[in-house]
């Protein structure tokens, strides 16, 4: 048994209610009778901390390997569908996550369209209502068009907790007005954003070029105003955001050591940012950022993977994601757990479920609810079959048992 903390052994008993909410952990000894037995791995449900649900209807559309800027161009171009074709890619995408042991989702919303599904309460969702535009003069037009679809969901969608954000999209995507906007939203206490995702987005603001110049003039929007930085891509937004904001940095496939001196020397900065606001709130520490990975996604993007032994060096607080499966060809958290497994076999399992369970009900702040074994919490009880050795192996398989 895993609890999200810890890895037991079969002599330890989960006690649950008929809804599954948990009430202790026994000895075998103490348990009593009527105790079900499974083979395998009893862990809590999983955490899926990055997700596009509406992008469901787009499964198998886009080619693999094309790299991120063709990637954005073709979704761009495929969004447009039927309502009653995306309406049931949802309903089935969905259900693909439950059938895969997932409990709880944050997922990216640029409409309303996955709401009605959501209100059915089959998964905690967490709801992040992306803004995206990066020439200045317009951040309030979009920021407006971002909170018409945040109503929505707030008001016909809502946890026991504050369950819906306005999120940047990409440090290319949102300018510095709009970032400004979004963090000072009242009650945005958790962010989620995608975060150098390919080298070509440090590229655009250490120099100005790379293919993200391809990304706007495809589109025909001009940015002949931005000047490039200097600074790779992470050192240029971090301090917009605040003390009491869990922070999700999505990808970071281009991430290394370099972007770490940076956190570190921004993190003694903090309170001194020019874009500090007037109220005096303290910047956001380093133990709210979480570093959410999805590595079947980057795999069918562009065929890199994040450097995972130099978040585990820096100590990262690791969730993991599925994306969407426009760039992957299943939702199934314990897939991405097998696709790390394989690259970097040195990492425990106990701890590449620990990123799968409790990191990422932190990150989404559901941890109250979901992530382990813990009296009270509800967070589904998923059994974790063909194991090789007590290890992930390709036939392993996730089960939901409630």
């Amino acid at each position: 048994m895993f609890t999200g903390n810890e890895m037991l052994d079969e002599s330890a008993v989960l006690i649950t209610d008929d809804r599954g909410l948990v009430q202790t952990i026994l000895p075998l000894e103490k348990a009593g009778g009527d105790i079900e037995t499974f083979q395998g791995i009893l862990s809590p449900g999983f955490v899926n901390c990055h997700c596009h649900l509406e992008l469901s209807h787009m499964k198998n559309a886009i080619p693999e390997k094309t790299g991120l800027v063709d990637f954005l161009l073709s979704v761009i171009k495929r969004r447009n569908l039927p309502a009653e074709i995306i309406q049931q890619s949802i309903i089935d995408a969905e259900k693909e996550m439950l059938e895969n042991g997932i409990v709880a989702v944050g997922d990216i919303c640029n409409t309303a369209d996955t709401l009605a599904q959501k209100k059915q309460g089959n998964l905690y969702y967490h709801n992040f209502i992306e803004a995206l535009g990066f020439v200045e003069a317009t951040a309030s037009q979009r920021f407006d068009s971002s909170y018409k679809i945040f109503k929505e969901f707030a008001q016909q969608y809502s946890l026991p907790i504050e369950s819906n954000s306005i999120v940047p999209h990409a440090p290319y995507s949102v300018s510095k007005k709009l970032f400004e906007l979004i963090a000072n939203f009242p009650g945005n206490h958790v962010l989620t954003i995608h975060n150098q995702e390919s080298e070509a987005e440090n590229k655009f603001f250490q120099s100005g070029g790379g293919d993200i110049l391809k990304l706007y003039k495809e589109m025909g929007i001009d940015i002949s105003s931005f000047q490039p930085t200097q600074k790779r891509s992470l050192e240029n937004y971090l301090h917009y955001f605040y003390q009491n904001q869990s922070l999700i940095l999505v990808h970071n496939v281009a991430i290394n050591e370099e972007d770490f001196g940076a956190v570190s020397n921004w993190q003694l900065a903090i309170g001194n940012s020019d874009s500090k606001p007037a109220n005096g709130k303290l910047k956001l520490k380093t133990e709210n950022l979480y570093f959410c990975l999805c590595p079947n996604a980057n795999e069918y993007i562009s065929g890199k993977l994040a450097d995972i032994n130099l978040l585990i060096n820096h100590h990262c607080k690791i969730v993991m994601g599925t994306d969407s499966v426009a760039s992957n060809h299943q939702l199934s958290i314990l897939e991405e757990l097998k696709t790390v497994q394989k690259n970097f076999p040195h990492i425990e399992t106990k701890t590449l479920l620990q990123w799968a369970t409790l990191n990422g009900a932190g990150a989404l702040q559901l941890n109250d609810v979901v992530g382990s074994f813990e009296t009270g919490k509800k967070p589904g009880v998923i059994l974790i079959e063909n194991l090789n050795d007590g290890s992930l192996s390709n036939a392993s398989r996730a089960k939901r048992i409630i």
